[in-house]
């Protein structure tokens, strides 16, 4: 693995990584008050553009990362709303 996909690789496991505390956090208090609506639904629509955007140019790193992140966002969301109720 040469440094240019070593950069990408540990960028998107990073990224995909950092959305697991905030869904323990929720889950383990189960309060999600801070939690943004608003943040967090422009954030899952560019996130599901970039998982789009690695699809059509056929990066299956890019796929790999959005897709999860996609997947953790929409469960930080679920679990405010859940907590809500």
């Amino acid at each position: 693995m040469n440094l240019i996909d070593f950069i990408g690789a540990l960028a998107g496991m990073l990224t995909t990584i950092s959305f697991i505390p905030q869904v323990l956090k929720i889950w383990r208090t189960r309060s999600a008050r801070d939690i943004s609506y608003g943040m967090y639904t422009c954030f899952i629509s560019g996130v599901a553009l970039w998982l789009c955007y690695g699809l059509l140019i056929g990066a299956l790193p890019i796929v790999l990362n959005n897709a999860i992140v996609l997947l953790l966002a929409i469960l930080v969301i679920m679990l405010k709303y859940r907590v809500e109720r």
